[in-house]
């Protein structure tokens, strides 16, 4: 006879029984989960294993990852460049060499490799396009151009890229891409691969767009309804230079390409982007119908002064969003490539309620501030990953910063995750104009209750103004009177928001590191450090972390 004791042992086992099934069964779905975008207030955080995961990545040169052997060489550099993720080619001509055969080979090896280093993937199909030409297609693609036709210029001479129009281009470009996705799906278990990137830096060059057969007859047509629904759906919200275009056409609804944005190159370059992003987007649905991995596309920008064919025309560009988004929805993000000097100016462009900012490829990562730009992209806008270009030429060199800076945002990865999208934390970085001028005014902002004062250098160091270019970082408001201040070089004074007639001060400032996810104390910072209570001072020479608690007086 079973006592009461003995049931409610029993029942005690069987629910701890229960309990244990259900975590097992999250556990191994958690494990099992394909990578997302998921939202959080106003930021996108890149879910990797159901769990927030910021990418401090490196861009391999183009050629790294084609051999194993030389591939293999790279880990030690990778390492020590402290990235989580390598971004590393996969292309067309290497896996396809004849129609139809498949040789994953190169891929597979990748794969092991990253394992073994515990390293993610982000995959960059090389496929119709890289950086606007078409020199990876296979040799089958490059000798038939009557199946494979040519864009050309207005002269009618072929250009070595694939025109968009093409609908043999179209289909074997998505059969192979949709190969890739299948074999991925089918050995990516692990899921070391955490996106992709569709096609490279797409773009017209060296005219505003193709003038080939099959594009002038599509450009004497009709602007599809899919376009003009959305210039419709969204006319407040519209960049201004279509929005301009549009209007100055009447806001027609139907009508030719010359009859809804009139014969202008800017016109011209909205027809190429359309017949671009409708290009990639039967190639990213189709990928996703297979595995649906989060997917990109990466813009090449325009320089001041440049007309379209001057620069990548028609790419994934700020003033051609609204044509990409109509065009390409099932693209995740449009991502920027940013190798010049004002980053600030473009960064913020990139950033909008229906566009996450990532950086999949910046200034080489040996260049000075690119753990500046690093801090200021996640700070500030929120980004969920920052990567330079020829991450393996990034140590040895003495100066360089960005695996120091990593090491402290691989830290604080928990802690951003959490506050992002919250309003409560903010990036800093020197403008700095094109032609290179570095604007050191004191950057103001509001977080809560406190008004902070941001100088991009530690007045008790020298420092040459060029070289604030290096300083940057990022301040996380925890509670209404505790932050968290990390980076190089700012100096931070707080004052009351609503009553400047009441003082603030520090009522203990430390320096420290996280460890799992848990801030561990080093020094106290209370005095000299801290310019006896005046000013938060991060070194000029190292990338830190400091905690403060502040109190109010009179």
């Amino acid at each position: 006879m079973k006592t009461p004791k003995h049931r409610a042992h029993r029942a005690w086992l069987l629910t701890s029984v229960f309990l244990l099934s259900l975590l097992d069964y999250s556990m191994a779905v958690a494990a099992d989960a394909i990578p997302y975008l998921r939202k959080q207030g106003s930021a996108t955080q890149l879910m990797v294993d159901d769990q927030p995961f910021l990418i401090l990545g490196g861009e391999l040169h183009n050629s790294s990852a084609s051999s194993l052997t030389y591939l293999n060489k790279l880990w030690p550099a990778l390492k020590t460049a402290e990235i989580n993720t390598v971004l590393a080619p996969v292309e067309w001509d290497q896996i396809e060499p004849v129609e139809g055969r498949f040789d994953f080979t190169i891929l597979d090896g990748m794969l092991q490799q990253s394992r073994a280093n515990n390293t993610r993937l982000i995959l960059l199909w090389f496929g119709a396009w890289k950086n606007s030409m078409s020199t990876y297609v296979p040799t089958w693609v490059k000798q038939d151009q009557q199946r494979f036709p040519l864009s050309r210029n207005r002269n009618g001479i072929a250009q070595e890229i694939l025109t968009p129009f093409g609908p043999n281009t179209l289909a074997a470009d998505t059969a192979a891409y949709q190969a890739l996705l299948a074999h991925l799906k089918q050995v990516d278990t692990q899921r070391t691969v955490i996106m992709i990137q569709v096609e490279n830096e797409i773009g017209m060059l060296p005219d505003v767009r193709d003038y080939g057969t099959l594009a002038n007859i599509a450009f004497k047509g009709p602007v599809p309804k899919a376009l003009m629904d959305y210039l419709q759906a969204n006319r407040a919200d519209l960049h201004t230079s279509v929005k301009t275009l549009w209007a100055a056409n009447g806001n027609r609804m139907n009508g030719t390409w010359a009859e809804v944005f009139g014969a202008s190159i800017a016109a011209e370059e909205i027809f190429q982007a359309w017949s671009y992003a409708r290009f990639v987007e039967t190639m990213t649905a189709a990928g996703k119908a297979t595995y649906p991995l989060p997917m990109y596309v990466n813009a090449a920008l325009n320089r001041p002064g440049k007309k379209p064919g001057e620069y990548p025309s028609a790419g994934p560009l700020p003033h051609l969003f609204d044509v990409w988004k109509a065009g390409a929805p099932s693209i995740d993000v449009l991502a920027i490539d940013t190798y010049f000097p004002n980053f600030t100016e473009w960064a913020v462009q990139f950033k909008r309620p229906d566009n996450p900012l990532f950086v999949p490829e910046g200034n080489n990562a040996g260049r000075h501030d690119a753990a500046a730009k690093a801090f200021y992209s996640i700070g500030e806008h929120d980004a969920f990953g920052f990567s330079p270009f020829g991450i393996e030429d990034s140590t040895g060199k003495g100066d360089d910063t960005l695996p120091q800076a990593f090491r402290v945002l691989r830290q604080l990865a928990p802690v951003i995750a959490q506050y992002q999208g919250s309003g409560n934390m903010r990036g800093f970085k020197a403008h700095v104009s094109y032609e290179g001028t570095v604007d050191s005014t004191p950057q103001k902002v509001t977080m809560g209750s406190f008004a902070l004062q941001v100088d991009l250098n530690n007045r008790w160091s020298k420092t040459e103004t060029k070289d604030l270019e290096a300083h940057g970082g990022l301040i996380i408001r925890l509670s209404d009177n505790e932050f968290l201040i990390a980076g190089k070089g700012l100096t931070v004074t707080f004052k009351d928001a609503s009553d400047p007639a009441r003082l603030v001060g520090f009522e203990k400032i430390t320096e420290g590191s996280y460890e799992n996810g848990k801030w561990v104390e080093g020094r106290w910072l209370n005095g000299d450090e801290s310019h006896q209570g005046r000013q938060i001072m991060l070194s000029n020479k190292e990338f830190s972390i400091q905690k403060l608690r502040l109190y109010r007086y009179r």
